[in-house]
């Protein structure tokens, strides 16, 4: 009773005029932020911290987070229609997203990202609202050891999952795992495989790889291969779901969402590991002519578990970085630098030091999931208008598109030459049918997984044997193999019935 207390005086807060307005004007900048490749949420909080001396707390906090979910619900959109993820968390979503937009359905691939990310977020806030203390105080419990083999469970998951094949997913996995390697080591800091170029201390941006492996690559290989063989002209189709649309949508929201939530509570990679998982998990319970549609006309699962886990975890991610301080991605760590900008230290006394503040931000997510439903549902419409575009004309403007979003990030000559190579191999991996999703999650998974390990090893003096001292990462282990072992044990077990079936 006092939560839902606390709760309605901060929708009383949060529902002001002048809240309401900071809040619509940061959702609809968020959405702006995410369909802008290289820009991301980030970023964009950060440009805007000066408003901190200007503006009061509440209002500005409140606009922040705006910005920070706004990002990922508009992420979804260039990734469906152009293949140009906005966010790193959209890669998913382009995967079978842009599938749908080809063969006519990118109405329903927006509408059930758009209303999955409602869902999912307002599942997210209702969990933040009831158990934020809880649910810290579990994830607080997790050691570099349990982050390490939750990286390994994605790994696995993602390359035995993406591809035609276990190999080329491994193949591309490690590709990824090596181009994480690039720059500095974390620990130590010396240079890795910078082959003298002082512009790769810093290692290669994943927006860069994510933006080169899919837009760059789908419009050299549309150039290469597909410009003289196909209709020049997008395919237009309907721009709202169907029923069977609805009830395929549903159950992977649901999932996607129970999925996404526990992931923001841990730093364990951002949203990546939750999307891709997601994406492994519908792909798996997938039968018959909906998993057919998966790699090839697109599956709207493949776009409504995602996004939703996308989602859930954003939302989720203000848990540690309200109830102990600790942000778990970059636009939190962010939003933890405006608070500190107004004096404010989150952490366990929040609640009760600032709890106007706290619940007027959580009863300002409920708003805001509302708001951008809003303002993403009537545009479905007028974003699939995009797809009237001849695809040469198109593609020629994703190219532009791609490479001024790449520039922007560090105005380096360099990056433009590096986007380019990354998508000449997106073309490679392409025609010789290699997934490109395994090279991103390596590359951004990859350096965490080496430090948690690293220092999970530390912690055991020397022995390896810490992963199996401790329950969680023992269960973690457990279910890695699982994962590995079971599907080829099922296989195998068919096989061997259908041939005895065959003799009798």
């Amino acid at each position: 009773m006092e939560i839902f207390n606390a709760l309605i005086q901060g929708f009383m807060t949060a529902a002001t005029p002048v809240n309401l307005l900071w809040a619509l004007v940061g959702c609809a900048l968020g959405t702006a932020v995410g369909v802008l490749p290289g820009i991301g949420p980030a970023v964009a909080v950060a440009m805007l911290l000066p408003i901190t001396a200007k503006v009061e707390v509440t209002a500005s906090m409140i606009f922040f987070a705006g910005i920070y979910y706004g990002a990922m619900y508009g992420g979804s959109t260039t990734s469906i229609l152009l293949n140009t993820p906005g966010e790193t968390a959209s890669m998913v979503t382009a995967m079978e997203g842009n599938k749908m937009a080809k063969s006519g359905r990118a109405g329903a691939a927006l509408a059930t990202s758009a209303i999955g990310s409602f869902v999912a977020g307002t599942i997210a806030t209702v969990v933040v609202t009831l158990f934020a203390p809880t649910v810290a105080e579990f994830a607080v419990r997790l050691g570099p050891p349990e982050y390490f083999m939750l990286m390994v469970l994605a790994f696995t998951t993602v390359s035995a999952v993406l591809g035609k094949s276990s190999l080329r997913g491994l193949t591309a996995l490690f590709l990824g795992l090596a181009v994480g390697c690039i720059g500095m080591d974390q620990i130590t800091g010396a240079a890795r495989y910078t082959m003298g170029k002082p512009e790769l201390l810093d290692g290669i941006d994943i927006v860069l790889v994510a933006v080169g492996l899919f837009a760059v690559a789908e419009v050299l290989y549309f150039a290469l291969y597909e410009a003289k063989t196909r209709d020049t002209q997008n395919t237009m189709g309907r721009v709202h779901m169907t029923r069977r649309d609805w009830k395929r949508s549903v159950p992977a929201w649901i999932r996607g969402t129970i999925i996404g939530t526990p992931f923001g509570c841990i730093p364990a990679g951002g949203t990546e590991i939750p999307t891709f998982l997601s994406y492994a998990a519908e792909k798996k319970l997938a039968k018959g002519e909906d998993k057919a549609e998966f790699g090839t006309n697109g599956a709207i699962e493949g776009v409504a578990g995602p996004e939703a886990a996308n989602n859930a975890t954003v939302t989720a991610a203000l848990i540690p970085l309200l109830t102990l301080g600790i942000p778990t991605s970059n636009t939190t760590a962010v939003l933890l630098g405006a608070f500190q900008n107004y004096g404010i230290n989150p952490g366990p006394q929040l609640f009760t030091s600032s709890a106007a503040l706290v619940w007027a931000l959580i009863a300002s997510l409920y708003i805001g999931n509302v708001m951008l439903l809003v303002l993403n549902l009537p545009m479905v419409g007028i974003w699939v208008k995009l797809l009237k575009i001849p695809k040469p004309q198109l593609y020629a403007g994703i190219l532009i598109f791609a490479t001024v979003g790449a520039y922007g990030m560090r105005q380096s000559t360099f990056d433009l030459f590096l986007l380019l190579g990354i998508g000449v191999l997106g073309v490679v991996m392409r025609r010789f049918d290699f997934p490109t999703a395994p090279v991103v999650v390596g590359m951004i998974l990859g350096p965490l997984a080496e430090a948690q390990m690293r220092n999970a090893v530390a912690i055991g003096e020397g022995s390896w044997t810490i992963f199996l001292q401790r329950p969680m990462s023992l269960t973690l282990i457990i279910i890695v193999l699982a994962v590995l072992i079971v599907p080829r044990v099922l296989k195998w077990m068919g096989k061997r019935k259908a041939l005895q079936t065959a003799a009798a």
